[in-house]
């Protein structure tokens, strides 16, 4: 009779400014990393690394989506050879990781953290940090590095019950091409929000900013699947229904290979006729690469996630980002909407020459003068893993000492003028005033006038960032439908509320919630139908969608404002 082992991937959330977890019924995008961890579990299972007569029982569990409960695991593993692992941690996620470990630890089951903040740390700083040697401490198991060829070992040693206190492969990173591929079973993609898949063509990137953790994490040199890789990925998804595709390459412009990877997309597309579409992310000099944009649109790219940051040169100077030229950035935004691709942008609020008034001025000006579809603002934070917290962190800088906050949309370090509770108000407001209803109507005007694009597609959208930001507070990658929340699933430094008090709270702020996204959506949908209908609406112009020219320098206000 064969033998059985329990390997329980889970990727965790982490908790709002209320303690409690932020968790959805449907969430947005399915998480990379488990879809990596499950696509090598599995091929685990089929080598029966274990043993002939083990098989490994694998569970994938993100909890953007699903209640993770420690008591049920703990019951439903107690006795049997079992592993836990959280997986793909980042630095606001570490404390919630370590509330779901502490009571498995108790329970004598094995637990085993990675991710970011894990692999960061240990290739940064120069000692352990207090948090990771606690959890060492209380028998943890921490991985460093990537699992591909590393998986292996980690079940083994589970196994046979002699887990190490640490793996660290921060020095040793694997080569993609040929690797197993991220594979996540359609039952668990289908709590997303559609039908989109997440996987990587390649890890690292060769540029320097200093806010960046991938670059101590997977390195400067670009390593990546294979066109043939990349096929199988798309083609084990289509035959369970998947047909949408989130790559998730930090900067998938640098990917040596792909004008291969898009060759082989545009054929699959065009000869076959196959509906596949996909989501990637990459800089702002991708346009000067010959043919990038026009085999990105053929390849059934139809949005694009850009590393704007600033349009103020000297704020992009001072991270190290001497990639973005702001004389650039409209080039290679039309060249985006020629292709039919919307664009989402980040932004960073917190540079050290930023003013409430500076922000302020320039959002106004990316409004009127940026063919930029949707702005992620986000706060400028020395993550752990990056070059500003090493510098902080050497300087012996104070630092917000609670890693929840470390999600790009919490105040986390000092700035040079603003307090920190004026800094988050700014960070706010850059959403409330990039979504006010006047741009709003802008950007489905934009849309209506652009061949290949889409004012309804584009109205679901700036609904979206909308509900997250204005209505939820969290970031729209981050967000989903229907905010799910457990009166015991809430932090432990906060106190239980009263059963009929949350309930309560919880169902007036569902209500009011809806009220204002309907009252929001009537003012969208309404004129979504005028433009529909109405065909002067191809004639939409601004001074956003005009063609560049080398005038422009002189007449357009980002260029006169802006030093350098």
């Amino acid at each position: 009779m064969a033998e059985r082992f329990s390997l329980v991937l889970i990727i965790p959330s982490h908790y709002d400014d209320d303690g409690y977890v932020i968790q959805w019924l449907r969430s947005a995008i399915p998480s990379n990393t488990l879809a990596v961890l499950s696509g090598l579990a599995l091929d685990c299972e089929q080598r029966r690394v274990l043993g002939e007569d083990v098989e490994i029982e694998i569970a994938t569990l993100d909890e953007m989506n699903t209640r993770i409960r420690p008591r049920r695991l703990i019951r439903q593993l107690r006795g049997k050879r079992a592993l836990v692992g959280i997986v793909g941690v980042q630095s606001n996620q570490f404390p919630r990781a370590m509330d779901i470990a502490r009571p498995l630890r108790a329970a004598g089951i094995q637990v085993c953290i990675g991710g970011f903040h894990v692999s960061g740390c240990i290739a940064m700083l120069p000692e352990m940090p207090a948090e990771l040697q606690h959890a060492m401490d209380m028998g943890i198991s921490l991985f460093a590095g990537e699992a591909e060829g590393r998986l292996d070992q980690v079940l083994r040693d589970a196994w046979a019950g002699s887990m190490k206190p640490l793996y660290n492969f921060m020095d040793d990173l694997p080569a993609l091409e040929g690797a197993p591929i991220p594979l996540l079973s359609a039952r668990r993609i289908r709590r997303t929000g559609g039908r989109m898949t997440s996987f990587d063509a390649g890890r690292g990137c060769p540029f320097k900013c200093s806010f960046c953790t991938i670059i101590n994490v997977q390195g400067r040199k670009s390593r990546h699947r294979s066109a043939d890789d990349v096929e199988r990925i798309v083609r084990s998804n289509l035959a369970q229904g998947i047909n949408r595709f989130f790559i998730t390459d930090d900067n998938f412009a640098r990917n040596r290979d792909w004008e291969q990877i898009f060759d082989r997309l545009i054929a699959m597309r065009e000869q076959e006729r196959l509906n596949i579409k996909f989501v990637i992310q990459v800089d702002t000099m991708c346009h000067r690469l010959p043919r990038f944009i026009e085999k990105a649109g053929r390849a059934g790219v139809a949005r694009v996630f850009i590393g704007l940051e600033s349009i103020n040169t000297e704020s992009l100077l001072s991270t190290g980002k001497k990639q973005n030229k702001i004389g650039e950035y409209r080039k290679m935004l039309l060249a985006w909407r020629r292709a039919g691709v919307t664009t989402f942008a980040g932004y960073i609020v917190g540079f050290a020459g930023d003013t409430p008034e500076s922000v302020r001025r320039d959002i106004a000006i990316i409004q009127r003068e940026l063919p930029i579809d949707l702005l992620e603002p986000h706060c400028l934070t020395p993550l752990p893993g990056s070059e500003d917290h090493l510098r902080l962190f050497k300087a012996g800088v104070a630092l917000d000492p609670d890693l929840n906050k470390y999600d790009l949309e919490h105040v986390t370090a000092g700035h040079a003028t603003m307090s920190s509770e004026e800094l988050a108000r700014v960070y706010r407001n850059s959403w409330l005033d990039y979504y006010s209803p006047e741009h709003m109507q802008r950007v489905l005007r934009r849309a209506a006038a652009s061949a290949g694009m889409s004012a309804g597609n584009m109205m679901f959208l700036m609904m979206w960032f909308y509900t997250c930001v204005v209505l939820e507070k969290v970031d729209p990658l981050q967000g989903g439908y229907f905010r799910r929340r457990y009166r015991t699933d809430r932090r432990p430094t906060f106190k239980r509320e009263l059963p009929v008090l949350f309930h309560l709270r919880f169902a007036a702020e569902v209500a009011w919630k809806h009220m204002r996204l309907a009252g929001q959506l009537w003012q969208l949908y309404g004129l979504r139908r005028k433009l529909k209908h109405d065909p002067a609406a191809r004639e939409y112009t601004d001074a956003a969608l005009t063609p560049v020219t080398e005038g422009e320098v002189e007449s357009l206000e980002m260029f006169k404002v802006m030093a350098g």
